[in-house]
């Protein structure tokens, strides 16, 4: 288990202006239906929706997964978990051993459902496509691009060259195809590198295969936006991570290098964030929660060679619930945490309630565990919505 601890990093903080406090008012009971009521009384405000899912989300494993397990099981219902460890889950059976780690280490009496995913590498075969649907443990296959991310060295190199036999037996069976949506080229710029992915590889792709189901992961851009609107509903679609919402790219360098807000793809310019709130806020069922939560020990972010991933599973709800009520969306949160993710998989909806209240808390400066510190997002920060269980 994690143990929080007040280590003082006052040189890592977040952008305020794009995360700052709300003042709220004296107003009547408003409800939004019998699905989802928002009470609001004297100056407390209380919103109840069918508890999320995290569509995107990195556990680790060993001490990592035993340290921060705990706090997606504590908000989430299911998580579709990724599978970039060391060695990658390229095979149904690892699958199932890994799934097994994540049970292990939950809490007692955790009902949390870890939904596994596959490594997609140049060698891998219809037949383990065919296995990973009958484990029926196994929910997708995830698309990195070699070199794009975290441990993604053993990712694809040539995805219609080398895959297309996996891709027609993913058809078959239904098998979405989860996709790290960035090339890997040195000469195009970082922060290109989504919409020319989209161009070159993601367009044609859902033209070769028109009834693949595709999730653009942790989208960032204008661009992957009006992609993912321009595809068929029901086939295409996008998880979006908080601190795409709420930070851009200035979030990196205001008052000196912020390693705790570097993630890959990495944070884009404010014309960006403001397409991807109005896509989530919106209604549209093509955008769903994935926090793509990833922890790495302190020492491996502050260091001359920082990895890439931001650890937002503690506050990952919190944030999504400031971003809707700034937008004066709250009636679409709902759909956003809690129905848009399992419709678009087939799955059915949670049946348990989670409780989100107007009820200022201060993030942790750390989370201590056997080898080190994880620095969570908002280190330190106030935030205004607490999640409980109901």
């Amino acid at each position: 288990m994690l143990a929080s601890k007040g280590t003082t990093f006052s040189d890592c903080r977040v952008m305020r202006s794009l995360f700052s406090p709300c003042k709220i008012s004296h107003i009547p009971v408003v409800s939004f239906g019998h699905k989802r009521s928002l009470k609001i009384y004297s100056a407390k405000m209380e919103l109840s929706i069918t508890q999320p899912d995290d569509w995107h989300l990195h556990l680790r494993d060993g001490d990592v997964l035993k340290a921060v397990v705990s706090h997606s099981a504590h908000h989430f219902g299911r998580a579709i978990v990724m599978p970039n460890l060391k060695p990658p889950i390229t095979t149904t059976a690892a699958a199932v051993a890994y799934r097994e780690a994540i049970l292990k280490s939950l809490p007692a009496n955790s009902d949390f459902n870890p939904l596994m995913t596959l490594y997609l590498t140049d060698t891998t075969s219809p037949m383990e496509i065919k296995l990973a649907r009958e484990s029926q443990v196994v929910f997708g296959v995830k698309l990195y691009p070699a070199g794009a991310t975290t441990n993604s060295q053993d990712g694809v190199t040539d995805l219609f060259g080398k895959c297309l036999p996996v891709l027609q037996e993913m058809v078959e069976h239904n098998m979405p195809l989860l996709v790290h949506g960035e090339v890997t080229n040195p000469e195009v710029d970082m922060f290109d590198r989504e919409k020319v992915f989209i161009e070159t590889v993601l367009r044609p792709l859902v033209q070769k295969f028109p009834r693949l189901k595709v999730v653009m992961e942790h989208v960032t851009t204008m661009d992957a936006v009006k992609f993912v609107e321009s595809c068929s509903e029901g086939f295409v679609a996008a998880t979006v991570t908080p601190q795409h919402l709420v930070l851009n790219r200035n979030s990196l360098f205001q008052g000196g290098l912020q390693p705790h807000n570097y993630c890959l793809p990495v944070l884009k310019r404010e014309i960006h964030r403001e397409a991807l709130v109005s896509a989530v806020t919106s209604g549209s069922k093509r955008f769903f929660l994935g926090t793509d939560s990833a922890p790495h020990d302190r020492r491996r972010k502050e260091c001359s060679c920082g990895c890439a991933g931001i650890y937002n599973a503690p506050v990952a709800l919190s944030v999504y619930a400031k971003v809707f009520e700034k937008e004066n969306a709250l009636d679409k949160l709902e759909a956003f945490t809690s129905f848009n993710g399992p419709d678009f998989y087939g799955l059915p909806r949670n049946n348990s309630k989670i409780k989100l209240s107007k009820t200022p808390w201060k993030v942790p400066e750390s989370f201590s565990y056997a080898s080190g510190d994880i620095i969570p997002m908002f280190a330190g920060e106030m935030l205004d919505w607490l999640p409980a269980p109901l």
